[in-house]
């Protein structure tokens, strides 16, 4: 029986599966779509879903339980940095929860829910898995180099 089983365990053990989300929801947030298989977006949509909630709120302690949403990145690398060096770049953790308080919670102030959307594209060539695009929902998404040199033309 499967009382109170909630989630998809996809092939992985807790630690890797808690990694995969967050290396997802880092991505997702980054770039606002991603394309993965159906499963993994299905299980990405509520985990991103709560962070943007939190990114919705605008505290201080918001700020720090999203943090636990997101790929945390390249720790300790300042031991190696000497001091004439240049320290590193802020690691992709660090980024996404600056754009998800930023800009990605503005945009969805006056949306109560569903934030993001995911759209079957058929099975994937290799293996035959099925693939999706999960994006937010209000990402205008940017024009492809053909696109951007048609318009520049007619202008």
């Amino acid at each position: 029986m499967r009382h109170n089983v909630a989630h998809r365990k996809l092939g992985r053990p807790t630690p890797h599966r808690k990694a995969l989300l967050r290396n997802l929801a880092t991505s997702l947030i980054l770039h606002e779509r991603i394309v993965t298989t159906v499963p993994k977006a299905k299980e990405l949509r509520p985990f991103v879903e709560k962070a943007i909630t939190l990114g919705k709120k605008g505290t201080l302690h918001a700020r720090r339980l999203a943090t636990a949403y997101f790929f945390a990145g390249n720790t300790g690398r300042m031991n190696e940095v000497g001091r004439k060096m240049k320290p590193p770049e802020p690691q992709a953790g660090v980024k996404a929860v600056g754009k998800l308080f930023d800009e990605v919670a503005k945009r969805y102030e006056s949306r109560p829910g569903g934030y993001t959307r995911i759209v079957k594209l058929g099975h994937r060539r290799g293996d035959g898995a099925e693939l999706a695009i999960i994006e937010l929902v209000d990402h205008k998404p940017e024009p492809l180099a053909s696109q951007a040199a048609d318009t520049a033309e007619k202008k």
